[in-house]
């Protein structure tokens, strides 16, 4: 019994940890090179060649992002599985926000999966057949062409969102189970700088996805133009 609670401590840490770090850099290098976008296309098409010029380039994505968010996945899924929601019987925040952490690990699941078939190998029926990857002179208008549909817009809005919740709270989650924050004030404080860091994580987001759609983003005076 020790043994199996040993190995479920050590599978739980390892699953936190394997979130923290490669799903945030995943987000983090993708916000920083979409907003590349709100400069136009050859400031994205530059920064995607750049990103895609690194060497070793396939073995820091598998070793580093794609086998940790697998095993981050896997297990976050034996998780939920698990799971017992108690939201009616005990209608706390923190219950809610359990729920909400569970439901959103599912979502970034298919759509980070979703993402990675569709623009680092075009392989999502229906749409693009050209990657990105191997693509750099090309990438802003094939991905500005991907959201030329609005399902594929509404999908990008919820699997962001999703992402950014997941993490930010995931943040949250870390620094308490590790003991980085101690004590209900300090917990406090510490959800509002998380809370903070997924509204701004949002936004970067949200705009870096419209500047495919509109020129400028959601600052830009296209998207404005619209409401003149």
């Amino acid at each position: 019994m020790a043994i199996n609670i040993s190995k479920q401590f050590l599978f739980r840490k390892l699953h936190q940890l394997s979130g923290i770090a490669p799903l945030g850099f995943f987000l983090f290098a993708h916000f920083f090179t979409n907003s590349k976008a709100l400069g136009g296309a050859e400031k994205f098409n530059d920064a995607v060649g750049e990103l895609h010029s690194v060497p070793y380039l396939i073995f820091v994505e598998w070793l580093g992002i794609f086998i940790p968010l697998i095993y981050h996945a896997v297990y976050g899924l034996f998780i939920t599985w698990e799971a017992r929601a108690n939201n009616i019987a005990y209608p706390y925040a923190r219950n809610w926000f359990y729920t909400i952490q569970r439901t959103t690990g599912i979502i970034v699941f298919f759509f980070v999966f979703f993402h990675i078939l569709n623009f680092r190998f075009g392989l999502i029926p229906g749409l693009n057949t050209t990657p990105v990857a191997g693509n750099a002179e090309i990438a802003f208008a094939l991905v500005a062409e991907e959201f030329t549909r609005l399902w594929v817009v509404v999908v990008y809005v919820i699997g962001i969102t999703a992402t950014v919740w997941h993490l930010a709270n995931g943040f949250w989650l870390f620094a308490v189970d590790w003991g980085i924050v101690i004590g209900a004030q300090a917990q406090r404080y510490a959800g509002y700088a998380c809370a903070a860091l997924g509204v701004a994580l949002l936004a970067v987001g949200l705009n870096a996805m419209a500047a495919f759609i509109w020129k400028g983003g959601l600052l830009g005076s296209e998207f404005w133009g619209m409401y003149r």
